[in-house]
């Protein structure tokens, strides 16, 4: 035993030398890079930023878009990038961007093992139901709630990129031996997704809630310091499987964790899954527009 816990150090040792490699955020589109420093400028008004993105047609289509999901409910059409960052606000946009910067920055070639356009599928999806659950059950921090639920599988996209041979072992490994990804890969990397994506989010100075929700999306229970978010990423994460509406491959045996439910007011496992239905049109409407963010 105690030399497995030695080999397990040690790959996990070498799986955090290559990621501390990735110390700075990866290299984004220029536009992207403006924006958010533009953002975290406290004169930013409204004609300013909109020009920098105005520059970027993709960018201003993806923005769009999320201004006129099912997430705002708005009356009226956004058509216009001046109206969207109305719509969503400095600080929303700031998260939208940021997380737009990482889809592209971690972005890989399709293959076999890993369908780029699904994978972010669900990483979308994820994020939308965890902003409106948190909504929905009066939570704070809906923003945070969004990021968390999109970033959540973030280390599935690093390990697919930056160790790519021991992805295509763990993804052989779990199909051949009919075991959990998670399992996998400790065998693999000493680490599993979860760890890795908190890791590179703990080193790029992400706020500690969540970097918490990233490690425990799993496992709620583990969370100190913002039990509620994790439990909501968790939520949203299952509703992908519960629907079959952005499912991930890599969360097929993924379990509702009904005791944590708790802490979102749930009573019984009845009361999660009729409001897990009450979100499938959320869903169908997120997933046909998800084709301007992959």
């Amino acid at each position: 035993m105690l030399e497995l816990a030695e080999e397990q150090q040690q790959k996990r040792d070498k799986t955090e030398l290559v990621l501390s490699n990735i110390y700075n955020l990866p290299v984004m589109p220029k536009p992207l890079e403006d924006a958010l420093e533009m953002l975290d400028n406290t004169a930013v008004n409204i004609p300013s930023i909109s020009g920098i993105i105005s520059k970027d047609q993709g960018l201003v289509t993806k923005i769009l878009t999320i201004a006129n999901s099912p997430l705002y409910g708005l009356q009226r059409k956004v058509t216009s990038i001046d109206f969207a960052i109305m719509v969503l606000g400095f600080n929303e946009l700031r998260n939208i961007i940021l997380v737009l910067s990482l889809v592209e920055s971690f972005k890989n070639k399709t293959d076999k093992y890993l369908d780029q356009k699904e994978f972010w599928l669900h990483s979308y999806l994820t994020g939308c139901a965890a902003k409106r659950i948190s909504e929905d059950l009066d939570f704070p921090n809906e923003g945070e709630a969004f990021v968390a639920g999109f970033l959540h599988d973030m280390g599935i996209s690093v390990i697919h990129k930056y160790f790519h041979s021991k992805f295509i072992e763990i993804y052989d490994t779990a199909a051949e031996k009919k075991t959990g990804f998670e399992e996998a890969e400790f065998e693999a990397l000493g680490m599993n997704h979860q760890m890795i994506g908190s890791y590179l989010a703990e080193r790029w100075n992400f706020p500690e809630i969540l970097c918490e929700a990233i490690l425990n999306h799993h496992s709620p229970e583990a969370s100190t310091m913002n039990k509620a978010l994790s439990s909501i990423v968790h939520l949203a994460d299952y509703m992908t499987k519960k629907l079959q509406i952005g499912s991930s491959y890599w969360d097929k045996d993924i379990e509702l964790n009904v005791a944590e439910m708790e802490i979102l007011r749930f009573r019984t496992e009845e009361e999660v899954i009729n409001f897990i239905q009450g979100y499938e049109d959320m869903f169908i409407h997120q997933a046909k527009s998800v084709r301007y963010i992959s």
